[in-house]
């Protein structure tokens, strides 16, 4: 899957608005924070077998409008706050489109399991070593 920052910022919408933190008295006058909306369904990148997939992995990160949403607030810059919000739906996406390796169940050796064994019998030992006997 190549993700294109180009094409992506072409089906991306921006919200902007007033954030807090560093910036002084520019805080209050400079829309600085981003929210970038990301609509997967209607999305022409992916096939309709990689928005399932998108849609159940990224699940959890839809808003109410069934869009996926990446705030970024750090820089001074509206411009710096957009290029980190792309880059952060790019590793979103890539992320959720990473399949992950099946398990490939293993048994224990047999030296392990003699080991384990052995190891609790000596912690037994060790235990009714301790006890005191009643019947002397």
């Amino acid at each position: 899957m190549n993700l294109n920052k180009a094409d992506l910022q072409r089906e991306v919408q921006y919200k902007t608005s007033r954030s807090g933190g560093k910036g002084g008295q520019n805080v209050n006058k400079v829309s600085t924070k981003v929210e970038l909306l990301f609509s997967i369904h209607d999305s022409a990148l992916f096939s309709d077998e990689e928005k399932t997939i998108l849609g159940e992995k990224l699940q959890s990160r839809f808003n109410k409008d069934g869009l996926v949403q990446v705030v970024c607030d750090e820089e001074r810059s509206q411009f710096l706050n957009k290029e980190i919000a792309v880059e952060r739906l790019i590793v979103l996406l890539t992320q959720a489109m990473q399949k992950r390796k099946v398990r490939k169940p293993t048994k224990m050796s047999r030296a392990a399991k003699a080991a384990r064994v052995d190891d609790k019998k000596k912690h037994s030992a060790k235990k009714a070593d301790r006890r005191r006997a009643f019947d002397d």
